[in-house]
């Protein structure tokens, strides 16, 4: 079975300690920048897991409440477990001018009762002199409901995990979110560690994110300056039957590991969550007993070790509670031998903070990539001694026996699609520029040994920053403020909307008549439009080349690193490396090269080696009894690109002609052109 364990994507970091060392007021580096954006009203935080955003609010709302007339701060979390992020620091210890108090009694996070009685303890808070409230979402949202948007004039809200919001009408945060702007008379600070959901509606409409100013702190910058954490390996595990009779293949009992076993209602379920625990428990070893202080099971492998399990699915409150408090004491964080495997359902995502872990294991895929990329957060913390850390994700193999072989198809799809989303967080970022005559080089990048060449398209690098240079031919620059933000800060969600499309991936992957710019051009150009429908044309089609530049450089940059093992070496370069190797096989990077590229084909290649043959064509049938004709739309945009090339070529496209993106060209207008007769004829 070992040789159908296939990581997705290996990335190797510096370990330049940067992102973790502070500077004179105790700031690591993401709450520096995000303390130079203080006085901002509307302020967008993006950055992964553990890099210290709880910290960083707390810098600027106390220097908002000090110094700039704001009076209270009311932070909103998803759950309450999050509140303890936000308890008493004393910040002028470590240099900066105030301590972080809160009265006890405004954490409503740890206050008993419902939702109902919190309501009247914000409301309580608003009339007193007292500065910083903790509360839950809900808690928020109902407060507004009953009170109106008026009472948080001059006040700030804090939104953690903003990705919980969105501009769908149910969403109620959403909506009073906008509220709030529409207003403007509150200041508001939103913090997430993944910008995109797994629904793929946007978190903010357009004209509403414009009012925020953006503080962009990437996987990549935070990874790189970690001080001991240098590989980070995403990967899915197929398997057939029970998944407990496959987990040793993929779980190693000498690695600290969460486990999150799949929801009673999903495929990969065996229909009962207490004895899937018990399997798993099985398969490590035998059972010693309880530790009587933590609650934790004693587990004794064939090797003689004891394995100390905390067990976060037993539903019993007793049981659950006691385990929950014991992961929450100061020995957690400072012990690494205090516990060795975590396993749990709903729990231990979001704001869970176990420093130790190097495996997060998760059974079934999830629908949301959101919750995927708070999972690998929990991997992703720095700590001594923990050089390397992973991800993977175990999934049923399609059986092509199975009645439901279509949903199996579905949930294969999303979990690739997650994959490919990850490869582009974890990727630095990426800057494009047009290759012109009258270009110079930028004195922030390096551009290898032979330095800049005026006559080549370069690639510069910015280690410190893990920002990357590259001069592409033919690239449409963004004109607007909007397009130029979404260039510099959103690719990551475009290309999130892109991998999410069904229609796409599946096309991408599993019909071999799909020409590549049908994705790059006309299914990426119709998810631009929908998306950002305020941008013109021009600006819709920088965004496009952009985002497709970014997810087929990483995908051509894993082609070359998948095929040259010994790149990996190479430590944080081996990417940018990935990427030099295969551009010198072209003689310019140019856009049109780009968009010729299948954005899935290495997806492809590394399914083909995962999967079994029979599962392979399961999936190819389902995906081909589900193939549109051509639509009017398609046929549209088809048309809009053959008048593109009739003005480069001076010719239509022609139906005959060799190349299959100029045929497939010719279809969309012999298509459009047979509409307009049978019209014409009645």
């Amino acid at each position: 079975m070992e040789n159908k364990k296939i990581p997705s994507v290996t990335v190797n970091y510096k370990s330049t300690g940067s992102s973790t060392k502070a500077n004179e007021f105790g700031m690591r580096a993401m709450q520096e920048r995000a303390y130079e954006k203080r006085g901002e009203q509307y302020l967008l935080i993006k950055s992964p897991p553990a890099s210290g955003k709880s910290r960083a609010l707390m810098f600027i709302a106390l220097d908002k409440l000090n110094n700039q007339g704001i009076k209270q701060a009311i932070i909103a979390v998803p759950e309450k477990s999050i509140g303890s992020s936000f308890a008493n620091e004393p910040l002028t210890k470590f240099g900066f001018n105030y301590d972080w108090y809160m009265e006890p009694k405004w954490n409503l996070c740890n206050s008993p009762g419902e939702d109902g009685s919190k309501v009247n303890s914000v409301k309580s808070f608003l009339n007193t002199a007292d500065k910083i409230l903790v509360c839950t979402h809900s808690t928020f949202r109902f407060a507004v409901e009953r009170f109106g948007i008026e009472v948080f004039d001059n006040r700030l809200i804090a939104i953690d995990e903003f990705h919980h919001v969105s501009t769908e009408e149910d969403n109620v945060l959403g909506s009073q979110l906008k509220q709030l702007v529409g207003r403007d008379k509150a200041h508001i600070i939103a913090m997430t560690g993944s910008y995109f959901r797994g629904d793929a509606n946007p978190v903010l409409m357009p004209e509403d994110e414009a009012k925020f100013q953006t503080v962009t702190y990437t996987y990549y910058e935070q990874l790189n300056g970690y001080e001991y954490l240098k590989t980070l390996n995403l990967g899915y595990f197929f398997y057939s039957g029970s998944y407990v009779e496959d987990i040793l293949n993929v779980l190693d009992p000498n690695e600290k590991t969460i486990i999150h076993i799949p929801n009673v209602n999903s495929r990969e379920s065996m229909g009962d969550k207490i004895k899937e625990v018990n399997h798993i428990m099985d398969e490590l070893g035998n059972w010693q007993g309880i530790d009587p202080d933590t609650g934790f099971h004693l587990i004794k492998t064939s090797a003689g070790k004891i394995l100390r399990i905390a067990d976060l699915v037993d539903d019993d409150p007793a049981k659950r509670n006691k385990v929950s408090s014991a992961l929450k004491q100061p020995e957690a964080k400072s012990n690494r031998e205090y516990v060795d495997i975590i396993i749990a359902l709903g729990m231990a995502k979001e704001g869970f903070d176990w420093i130790w872990c190097e495996h997060a294991l998760t059974v079934g895929y999830r629908s949301s990539l959101t919750e995927i990329v708070q999972i690998i957060g929990r991997a992703t913390r720095d700590a001594p001694g923990k050089t390397h850390s992973r991800f993977t994700n175990l999934i049923a193999e399609p059986d092509a026996s199975e009645e439901a072989v279509a949903d199996a198809v579905n949930d294969t799809l999303k979990a690739i699609s997650a994959s490919l989303l990850m490869e582009q967080v974890l990727a630095p970022r990426f800057n494009f520029v047009p290759k012109r005559p009258q270009n110079e080089p930028d004195p922030n990048y390096y551009y290898g040994e032979d330095g800049y060449d005026p006559d080549k398209c370069n690639i510069g690098v910015n280690e410190e920053t893990g920002q990357y240079q590259i001069e592409i031919k033919g690239l449409t620059v963004p004109k607007s403020e909007d397009a130029k933000r979404i260039c510099k800060e959103d690719l990551n969600e475009v290309i999130a909307a892109f991998a999410q499309d069904k229609h796409t991936i599946s096309r991408g992957l599993f019909d071999e008549e799909t020409v590549p710019q049908e994705l790059t051009q006309i299914r990426m150009g119709k998810i631009i439009k929908d998306k950002y429908p305020e941008l013109d044309e021009e600006d819709q089609e920088a965004v496009r080349q952009h985002a497709i530049a970014a997810l087929n450089l990483t995908q051509k940059a894993k082609e070359v690193l998948n095929s040259n093992p010994e790149l990996e070496s190479r430590g944080s370069t081996a990417l940018i490396e990935g990427v030099r190797r295969f551009t010198m096989d072209v003689r310019d990077l140019d856009v049109d090269w780009i968009d010729s590229i299948n954005p899935f084909s290495e997806a492809y290649s590394i399914l083909s080696k995962a999967m079994t043959e029979q599962s392979l064509k399961a999936m190819a049938e389902v995906i081909a009894a589900r193939k549109p004709n051509l639509s009017l739309d398609e046929a549209r945009e088809l048309a809009k690109r053959a008048l593109k090339f009739k003005k480069e070529r001076g010719r239509l496209p022609d139906i005959k002609s060799a190349d299959p993106w100029e045929q497939r060209m010719a279809q969309g207008v012999a298509y459009l052109a047979r509409l307009k007769s049978e019209e014409a004829n009645g």
